[in-house]
C-alpha cells in the first residue's frame, strides 16, 4: 500500500490523504496508481481494478467516470469483506441489530431530506457513541485481554488495544 499523498500548504502545516483520487500522479501532490484495490490490515486484498492512464489522462482521478465506478466496486468489495469479518465476531442481540439496522436506513432517508438533519443526527451518535464507548472500554479493560476483545471485534489484539485506550481516554 503506498504512503500517504502529502499535501504542503503555504505555511508550515500541510496534510496528508490516503483518499484513493489523490493518487493522481499530479505535480507536488504524490504517485500515480497503477490500480485500485481495497485492502485491510488484517491482510485480506479486494479485486484489482488497473487504471487505464491513456483513457484517463490528465482528468483528475474522480473526475474518470470508470475510474470513479472502479472506486465504488471497491467499496462494495470492502462491504463485503466487513460483512463476514462481522459474521465472524460476537453479534449484536436481534434487538440492537435490528435498531441499527432501522436507524441506518432512517437516517440514509433523512440524508436525502436534510443534510443539515442527517448532521445533527450523527453529531447526537457521536456523543452516544463516545459514551457508551467508555463505558464498553472500561469494563472490557477490567475484564479482558486486548487479545480477547481483538477477537471478539475481528481486529488485532494491537488494535483492540488501541481501541481500548482510545475510548478510555474520552
Amino acid at each position: 500500500m503506498p504512503k500517504p499523498v502529502y499535501f504542503d500548504g503555504n505555511s508550515s502545516v500541510g496534510h496528508t490523504s490516503e483518499f484513493w483520487a489523490a493518487y493522481g500522479g499530479r505535480p507536488f501532490y504524490g504517485p500515480r496508481a497503477h490500480l485500485l484495490r481495497a485492502v485491510c490490515e488484517c491482510g485480506w486484498t479486494g479485486t484489482e481494478y488497473p487504471l487505464d492512464w491513456e483513457r484517463i489522462g490528465d482528468k483528475p482521478l474522480h473526475e474518470d467516470e470508470p475510474t470513479y465506478l472502479d472506486a465504488e466496486n471497491c467499496r462494495d468489495d470492502w462491504d463485503r469483506h466487513i460483512e463476514t469479518v462481522e459474521a465472524s465476531t460476537i453479534a449484536f442481540p436481534g434487538e440492537v441489530d435490528d435498531l441499527l439496522t432501522q436507524m441506518t436506513e432512517a437516517l440514509d432517508r433523512l440524508l436525502g431530506e436534510s443534510p443539515a438533519a442527517a448532521l445533527k443526527a450523527a453529531r447526537r451518535l457521536e456523543i452516544l457513541a463516545r459514551g457508551i464507548g467508555y463505558d464498553a472500554a472500561q469494563a472490557a479493560h477490567r475484564s479482558m485481554e486486548p487479545e480477547e476483545v481483538g477477537t471478539a471485534l475481528g481486529i488485532t489484539g494491537d488494535h483492540a488495544e488501541d481501541l481500548l485506550d482510545r475510548y478510555r481516554r474520552l
